[in-house]
């Protein structure tokens, strides 16, 4: 997932994909360790799109925090 299409979606439904992302990288990881897996770099991209959804919820929190001191 994008930086700009992130940055588009509501703090609720970042929050919901970013949970939705994380049950599908437990998955692919369990499926992963059972037998390996046709593409590999799933996990890898799973991983970054959640660190990407991560960060922008960081960020939309410190710039809330600002705003209201």
């Amino acid at each position: 997932m994008e930086q700009e299409v992130i940055k588009e979606l509501g703090t609720v439904e970042l929050t919901e994909r970013l949970e939705e992302d994380k049950k599908q990288l437990v998955k692919l990881k369990l499926n992963h360790a059972v037998s390996p897996l046709e593409n590999p770099n799933k996990i890898k991209f799973f991983k970054k799109a959640i660190a990407r959804m991560e960060t922008e919820l960081r960020r939309r929190q410190l710039e809330e925090d600002n705003n209201n001191q």
